[in-house]
């Protein structure tokens, strides 16, 4: 396998890429959960993701941690959100680039609770920031938070997928505090459009074994990934579902690419 970077506008254009390749099985895709946004984030697209990219295989799905400063004053998300009302716009809460998953589960979080705060958006690490307290809350990916939240360097206060993570199994998970509440992103492959149903079927028992492999599972459990071993047509619905949920995030909060 040959793996060939083709970075810019939020996988657009490695996207595309593979949307325009020969539907034989030998040029596949690295989707992600920005695939998903993408959709509802850029108005004009030279290609329909849903349409023009066959699902194959999943390989995992990454929940965020929400982190705070150790000197905020809410120690719980009950009593963050507590705080939050009685201090609208007070809050300075770290963000990645308009329409990340992490930008998006932030905007979730407001929605649903009906809190307000400031989104700071960070084009580099945050965290320098977040630990003096310069910005006071973040909802960062497992793998890069992980550390600061096991050397006491933030406080934790809940993941944000469907189950508490293995690498942080102490931390509820949001949907304890925010019922219904769920914000994660996926890794997976995809194939041009036209690829025959052999090959997808082959290239998904292929890439099911790989993630089921118990030293691949393990280390994607220790970057703090969910292994998913689905079928095509399971996964398929996941792109579905997630476009459908992130698209009414963005339009509700008007968001745009930058």
């Amino acid at each position: 396998m040959i793996i060939e970077n083709r970075p810019g506008a939020g996988g657009n254009i490695g996207t595309e890429v593979v949307v325009r390749a020969p539907a034989d099985g030998y040029t596949l895709l690295l989707a992600t959960g920005a695939n998903a946004t993408n959709a509802a984030l850029y108005e004009k697209l030279n290609f329909d993701f849903i349409r023009d990219i066959a699902p194959v295989a999943a390989i995992g799905g990454g929940a965020l941690v929400m982190v705070i400063n150790l000197s905020f004053p809410a120690k719980t998300i009950r009593e963050f959100v507590a705080y939050a009302h009685a201090n609208p716009g007070k809050i300075n809460m770290a963000s990645a680039g308009s329409g990340t998953t992490v930008h998006l589960a932030a905007q979730l979080f407001k929605i649903m609770t009906g809190v307000d705060f400031a989104l700071i958006q960070y084009r580099g690490s945050p965290w320098t920031d977040i630990i003096s307290g310069r910005v006071q809350a973040y909802f960062g990916v497992i793998p890069a938070s992980q550390e600061y939240v096991k050397t006491g360097k933030v406080l934790a206060l809940a993941v944000t997928g469907a189950t508490r993570s293995e690498v942080l199994p102490q931390v509820p998970t949001m949907d304890e505090f925010v019922p219904g509440y769920e914000a994660s992103t996926w890794w997976g492959v995809g194939a041009p459009k036209g690829t025959s149903t052999q090959i997808i079927e082959k290239l998904n028992k292929d890439i099911n074994a790989v993630v089921a492999e118990p030293n691949i599972k393990a280390r994607l459990v220790g970057l703090g990934l969910q292994p998913m071993q689905l079928t095509s047509a399971e996964f398929t619905k996941l792109i579905a579902d997630a476009t459908n949920k992130w698209g009414q995030v963005i339009r509700a909060a008007n968001i745009k690419p930058e």
